[in-house]
């Protein structure tokens, strides 16, 4: 159960990581509408969140979820639809006098009457699985029905990139379903409603553009044959690649704290990207290289993420952290303090190196 748990987060970490250097810009410059997540060959279309009725309550097969007003609070909204406050209140982790955003979803903890909000379920069933042309990910829900789009209950460390990449949707999508703020906040164990996807199609070549669907010639050389007698070129002698071979005692990164490794690099397909330190709460966690803070995550929960951005491209990843007083673009240097390991059970610090986007190995650096 601990080892799934990891490589879930470890899974969730490398979406944020990649996220947040999209929208770092990084040294590159990346922009966020050509870095396709998704990959170049597809393009996608959502659907609209369905309407609710008149007292706000959209109603599937398998639960409800009730829309905000502007300026309603958890009391009220629970009101309308013939809760009792306290009860709203504690299934979505809030207070009753909590302000709702407009439009934002609360997850009903028991069916309410009426919720015949203006949906056809079978329709948009149908579109999404006629669609369909990727498998569903572990991370969905398994007890949802193709009926109705998933509900996703968010946990300690995602963000709204990661739960987007996670079912494979915009990210504005997931806003728009869920009325979150400009901000794109958050909160452990708050309930999304997934959209859903009407059309997933493969993008199309512009054959307007010059070249496009041209005939290569054929090359003049392809008429005459070869000539019956070839002459060896002498290859020159191989140069001496010694000379730029990494001597031994070359700086490498320091280790951001000491303790046993007790989750190793397995890469994108075995689910870590990056190592698992063991060190107690309240260790202090320091910059493995001279750098520049690049990012620092506001996700939910006590843990931070830190980006460090070091020189030819590499950067530095610490999740699990607290006591963060860096902000964004601070130099910081090697052995520099950053923050302490995060309290835990078991309490540790996860440690990557990156190429880029790409995770390498952080041994060889270390």
């Amino acid at each position: 159960m601990l080892m799934a748990t990891k490589m879930k987060r470890g899974a969730t970490l490398a979406i944020w990581v990649v996220g947040a250097m999209v929208l770092a810009g990084c040294e590159q410059g990346f922009e966020l509408t050509s870095f396709n997540l998704r990959g170049a060959d597809t393009a996608m279309k959502t659907a609209p969140r369905p309407e609710p009725d008149a007292n706000g309550v959209i109603s599937y097969p398998n639960y409800q979820m009730a829309v905000a007003r502007s300026g309603d609070s958890v009391g009220d909204l629970a009101l309308r639809v013939g809760l009792k406050p306290e009860e709203l209140g504690r299934y979505n982790g809030l207070a009753t006098d909590h302000t709702l955003r407009e439009g934002e979803l609360l997850a009903l903890p028991r069916r309410v009457k009426g919720g015949g909000g203006r949906i056809d379920i079978a329709s948009i069933a149908s579109d999404a699985i006629d669609s369909a042309d990727t498998p569903i990910p572990t991370g969905r829900s398994a007890d949802t029905s193709p009926a109705e789009p998933i509900r996703h209950r968010v946990e300690r460390g995602e963000t709204a990139y990661s739960i987007a990449r996670l079912y494979d949707v915009s990210v504005t999508a997931l806003a728009s379903w869920n009325g979150l703020g400009a901000d794109l906040g958050l909160r452990e164990g708050q309930q999304l409603l997934i959209p859903i996807v009407e059309r997933r199609t493969a993008a199309v070549a512009n054959s307007s553009r010059p070249g496009t669907g041209t005939t290569t010639p054929t090359p003049p050389s392809a008429s005459k044959p070869l000539p019956e007698a070839v002459e060896t070129a002498t290859l020159p002698p191989s140069p001496d690649l010694g000379q730029f071979k990494t001597e031994p005692g070359a700086r490498k990164f320091l280790t951001p704290v000491k303790g046993k490794i007790i989750a190793g690099y397995s890469g994108k397909s075995g689910g870590n990207e990056g190592i698992d330190i063991a060190a107690g709460g309240g260790t202090a966690v320091k910059a493995a290289e001279d750098g520049e803070v690049a990012l620092i995550s506001k996700s939910v929960g006590s843990g931070a993420i830190i980006l460090l951005r070091h020189a030819e491209n590499i950067y530095t990843v610490y999740a699990n952290v607290s006591d963060v007083k860096l902000s964004k673009g601070q130099k910081v240097q090697r052995g520099q303090r950053i923050g302490t390991v995060a309290d835990g059970d078991p309490s540790f610090l996860h440690f990557e190196v990156r190429r880029g986007t790409e995770s390498v190995d952080p041994a060889p650096f270390l």
